[in-house]
């Protein structure tokens, strides 16, 4: 079936400040290669990584969207979407299965059945599950095995890590992809494809935390023996230190996203007291001089609150001492200098920058390895590795010309059926689909249950 769709695979990463579109095709040497990019400005409507204003969500997607199409020549129609946002939780739960024949090979069919039971967990009011992630089995008490197809048992258990999110933030999204012509293959929450185009599987095995400074969030997504034993997202960004620049010196907005990006630093120096950034000041105002110390120090201190509240999720999922792969940055905020010193020095971890450059092939390589576009990259790595496992029932992403091709088939067609006198007295009808989500997860409904809701 992928090969069908040319393994074409969009990713749209919706974050605060950007919406990110890219378009990539598995090679055969199992890199990806970037067919395309096309990016726009939120325009103010995310909040916190959460859809504030879907309007303005649905101009930027249809702009981000068109430029990418421009470049690949490619019809967009379906996208593997990230989902953020400080409603997103997570939980551990065991799940059980007693087998009638112990004598019989376990089967990858009872372990599916298994990992399903755990939809019906009892929730919160207006949460659903967005991912059920198996971690390691149990059989007749032998622990530790990570594959349990093949063996044989009467009692199997398996640890699950649960991640959860809020029904109407999840539909809001679909309803902002929905009104820009597009449909949702799976919603995937943020921190677990970033980890997955930025982490090794060594680093994993090893134990590591990879944290994602986006711009309206911070994601966390700690890894022991192989497995996410927490998430959480912190609802802080990269937007909060321009936010805080901007009061701090009584700049723009715009001037203190260049101040941070173009002369800040996470550590303040005595040398910095003695350099100082001219920022022009409003028509009929004089300019204003600002030392990079007082530049350095504002950025800190935000920074210092993030690496708090990063260390208190490390320290809350238990395996804060077992860290032997450390810490991993991502995401745009990690571009901030000097960031690295500052998290080892509180965490008092190994921490390196993470890009996915080990996974690009050919292609608009270059354009994406900034650790800004790591949840873009990761959704489309998810998304080929979901659509070469099982396929996907939504129209595929297909070269312009196929999908003209395709569109002046369906007009004939049309036209056949008004010719049909039984037809002329049929009413179109559009069924949602049931998509089961990736990586063992769950969106269930997908956001298009309530089709109602998009139509109004």
């Amino acid at each position: 079936m992928a090969s069908e769709k040319n393994n074409i695979i969009v990713g749209l990463d919706i974050g605060t400040t950007k919406i990110c579109v890219i378009v990539g095709q598995l090679a055969e040497n199992g890199k990806i290669n970037i067919l395309g990019v096309g990016k726009a400005s939120s325009q103010g409507g995310v909040s916190r990584g959460m859809v504030a204003n879907v309007n303005k969500v649905v101009t930027a997607i249809e702009e981000a969207v068109k430029e990418a199409e421009k470049v690949t020549q490619i019809k967009i129609n379906t996208v593997y979407v990230g989902i953020a946002g400080h409603h997103i939780k997570s939980l551990q739960h065991r799940g059980t299965l007693t087998r009638r024949n112990g004598e019989e090979e376990i089967l990858a069919e009872e372990l599916q059945g298994l990992e399903n039971e755990m939809e019906n967990l009892a929730l919160s009011p207006g949460l659903e599950i967005l991912h059920v992630l198996p971690q390691d089995y149990k059989i007749d008490g032998e622990d530790g095995i990570r594959d349990p197809i093949g063996r044989i048992g009467v009692r199997v258990e398996c640890n699950y890590h649960i991640i959860t999110g809020e029904t109407t933030r999840a539909k809001t999204i679909g309803r902002a992809v929905f009104n820009a012509g597009l449909k949702v293959a799976d919603l995937v929450v943020e921190p677990v494809a970033s980890s997955s185009a930025v982490l090794s599987d060594p680093e994993r095995e090893a134990g590591v935390a990879l944290v994602d400074i986006g711009g309206g969030t911070t994601d966390v997504c700690v890894f022991e023996k192989g497995y996410i034993v927490h998430t959480a997202i912190i609802p802080i960004g990269g937007d909060r230190i321009t936010k805080d620049l901007q009061e701090a010196f009584g700049i723009l907005k715009d001037q203190a996203e260049e101040v941070k990006i173009k002369y800040g630093n996470c550590v303040p120096s005595e040398a910095m007291r003695n350099e100082v950034v001219v920022i022009p000041g409003l028509p009929g105002r004089p300019s204003k001089e600002i030392s990079l110390y007082a530049i350095a120090q504002v950025i800190k201190a935000r920074m210092e609150d993030i690496i708090q509240r990063v260390d208190f999720e490390i320290q809350t999922s238990g395996i804060a001492d077992k860290l032997n792969g450390g810490l991993v940055l991502t995401g745009g905020g990690s571009g901030l200098k000097d960031v690295s010193q500052l998290f080892a020095f509180f965490t008092a971890l190994d921490v390196h920058i993470g890009s996915p450059g080990r996974h690009l092939g050919r292609g608009m390589v270059e354009e994406v390895r900034n650790p800004m576009y790591s949840t873009a990259i990761g959704l489309v790595m998810l998304g080929i590795e979901e659509e070469m496992k099982i396929g996907s029932e939504f129209e595929p992403n297909k070269p312009m010309s196929e999908a003209q091709n395709q569109t002046e088939d369906l007009i004939e067609d049309i036209v056949e059926d008004v010719n049909d006198e039984e037809s002329i007295h049929q009413k179109p009808t559009w069924k949602p689909s049931k998509y089961t989500g990736m990586i063992g997860g769950f969106f269930k409904g997908l956001v298009l249950d309530d089709t109602d809701d998009f139509i109004k």
